[in-house]
């Protein structure tokens, strides 16, 4: 690509295709937040601007999108996915509105507004729907894909849980009638992760393994510390400390050297693992480096559940009773606001057992309340 090399003689259309195709393909095997794959999707913006290129300037956006997403501010995102939204607007064209719908309602997820996710991602669903637009550029995800994804994630967080299984099963079937290997890999995380959250450890290890499985064999890294970290927060649960939370300890080590979008998340996770070894002091050092890092990035959707754990770790340690109230009483107002019946019943459930265990026995250490 660089100009002036000896015998170079690309147009720069011909520029633009390898930028085009270069980031996709490094986004597949280095992962959403490769400084690579970013520069070429930096590099294709003005060639789509002066060949008059819409269609790939979708694909630009929407790869800076990704890095963004994963790196940034998710308020620098969201105007990138306004930015989406309005080219495709310009366009006229339904095939790009639906990625668009895609962009913004991921975005809105990771910002904590699960409801307004919901909109926009079925919006997204019912415009290809309606017509099954055929999407006439390369994507990273196919975007009915990307809106069926985030539509079940919203589901879950505003407690239809029913409709939420029944979305996902439709998005993987879609996913094998299209054969999108990255969206099947994609929506094997979420899986994991929905199992997770509805306690079945059995599922989260199975998904876990499997996602393990196909990253390794196909190469694709952005997934690799999600599988090692879910694994080892499951080998953990089931008596394996030492080895499960080293498996945790890796994934984080990979994940935060790239990225920051889901860091809270996994801090939380080594944070429980760590409570069940006894070590609820360090678990609170670590609730709170990813509360900072929240605010680093935006991503409120980690809100409720680290107030949550807090609770449940000043109770291990006997903690001041209001300081503790005040932890689970947070959670259940940001559930609230947010309107997260399943993280708000979780919030509640949690707080309930703590004041029926202090109603029970002697005020102080030792607090066992249940993680889930």
């Amino acid at each position: 690509m660089e100009l002036g090399a000896e015998g170079q003689s690309l147009t720069a259309k011909d520029q633009l295709f390898i930028l085009t195709q270069a980031g996709l393909y490094l986004t597949a095997t280095r992962g959403l937040a490769s400084p690579e794959a970013r520069i070429c999707w930096e590099r294709a913006e003005p060639l789509c601007r002066s060949l008059d290129h819409p269609l790939l300037l979708y694909s630009a956006l929407a790869g800076q999108w990704r890095y963004s997403f994963m790196t940034d501010k998710l308020t620098t995102t969201m105007q990138i996915a306004e930015r989406i939204y309005s080219l495709a607007q310009e366009q006229n064209n339904s095939a790009l509105m639906i990625g668009a719908h895609g962009y913004l309602g991921a975005t809105l997820y990771f910002l904590g507004d699960f409801e307004t996710a919901q909109q926009k991602t079925f919006r997204g669903l019912q415009i290809w729907r309606s017509g099954g637009a055929h999407f006439p550029v390369e994507d990273f995800i196919a975007p009915p894909l990307h809106c069926l994804l985030y539509l079940a994630l919203s589901e879950w967080h505003l407690g239809q849980v029913a409709s939420c299984q029944q979305t996902m099963v439709e998005a993987i079937s879609l996913a094998k009638q299209l054969h999108d290997t990255q969206a099947s890999v994609y929506l094997l995380y979420w899986s994991a992760f929905l199992a997770y959250f509805e306690a079945n450890l059995a599922e989260t290890e199975r998904l876990a393994s499997d996602l393990l499985e196909r990253c390794s064999r196909l190469n694709f890294a952005n997934w690799l510390p999600h599988a090692r970290i879910l694994r080892g927060w499951v080998r953990s649960a089931s008596g394996d400390l030492a080895l499960g939370i080293s498996w945790i300890e890796e994934g984080i080590e990979d994940y935060r050297a790239a990225a920051i979008l889901a860091l809270p998340f996994f801090l939380s996770l080594k944070a429980r693992a760590l409570h069940v070894a006894g070590r609820a002091s360090e678990a609170l050092e670590l609730i709170e480096e990813a509360k900072a890092v929240v605010e680093r990035s935006g991503a409120r959707l980690w809100c409720a559940e680290l107030h949550r754990l807090r609770g449940v770790f000043l109770a291990a340690i006997g903690a001041d009773q209001k300081e503790i109230e005040a932890s689970f009483r947070e959670a259940i107002r940001i559930a609230k606001e947010q309107k997260s019946v399943s993280l708000e019943k979780r919030a509640e459930a949690t707080y309930a057992e703590y004041r029926r265990q202090r109603a029970s026995g002697p005020a102080g250490r030792g607090f066992r309340v249940p993680l889930w």
